[in-house]
């Protein structure tokens, strides 16, 4: 009696096992890839790389990092595709499917991030646009593997901050201020070295000149005699300039404000989204 029960636990177990197997909605999460490039613009071993860093960072931020290149998008925006393609997709750690998706497509030239979850969290309006200044070159130049490496590396960094509890933002950007007071101090110290010979061959050239103790030193004698001085003003001149007005036309105008924080839309599925874009 007792084999004829293990027997049957062991065909359950074994039935279970197969319906799992091939079930999706039992099927384990990560089906999709992180990285799919059928714009075919990285190499083998650029793909490798990338999906490798991709994947090490999802799993230890417990957020979906994704690279989507497309040789065009046939009529939908640039938003839409992405938005659609991350949720389509099953991207998304937790209850609000965390993650970021990265997008370009090379027929219209379009770049987008679509955040999600605690992706709107980490990128913020001011905080995607510094992390396009990052990137945005080296799409233009086709450097495609170091665009995509320069954003996973931001996204980790980004969550990091986030997880803080204090995102990246307006008044609180990655802006390596380290690096400008080290440039200006070279550039301080290379102009102190320049002055220093320049006033270092001037003096050499003044070895016959001695300075005076006295002004009289340099008058010579019985040419001049001073007797009496007086000031006498004579007039003044004033210039007056109206100062220019602010007005939309100027280049102040074209540049973009935040509030901070990150703006959302509603996607076609009626899911929440951050992000945005452009082209390159």
């Amino acid at each position: 009696m007792r084999s004829m029960k293990k027997k049957f636990y062991i065909a359950l177990l074994t039935l279970l096992l197969a319906v799992v197997s091939i079930c999706p909605v039992f099927a384990a999460k990560a089906a999709v890839p992180r990285l799919t490039d059928q714009a075919d613009l990285l190499s083998d071993d650029e793909e490798t790389e990338l999906l490798h860093k991709l994947d090490e960072i999802s799993e230890r931020q417990q957020s979906d990092i994704v690279v989507v290149t497309r040789k065009s998008l046939k009529g939908k925006s640039a938003m839409e595709y992405a938005d659609d393609y991350y949720d389509n997709n099953g991207y998304g750690f937790g209850d609000g499917k965390d993650g970021i998706l990265f997008l370009i497509s090379m027929e219209e030239r379009d770049w987008h991030i679509s955040t999600k979850g605690f992706g709107i969290t980490a990128v913020t309006d001011a905080g995607l646009e510094y992390m396009s200044e990052q990137f945005i070159d080296d799409l233009k130049e086709g450097e495609y593997a170091a665009a995509f490496t320069k954003f996973a590396e931001l996204c980790d960094d980004y969550l990091t901050q986030a997880h803080t509890g204090t995102p990246y933002d307006i008044d609180h950007l990655p802006r390596e201020p380290f690096a400008f007071v080290g440039m200006l101090i070279l550039t301080l110290g290379i102009g102190f070295l320049v002055s220093l010979i320049a006033t270092g061959i001037m003096r050499r050239k003044l070895k016959s000149v001695y300075s005076q103790s006295a002004a009289d030193s340099y008058v010579k004698k019985g040419s001049l005699k001073l007797t009496k001085e007086s000031e006498l003003f004579l007039y003044r001149h004033i210039d007056r300039t109206e100062k220019p007005k602010e007005n939309d036309s100027s280049d102040n105008a074209s540049r973009v404000s935040y509030s901070g924080g990150s703006s959302t839309h509603t996607s076609s599925s009626g899911a929440t989204h951050g992000g945005g874009g452009g082209k390159f």
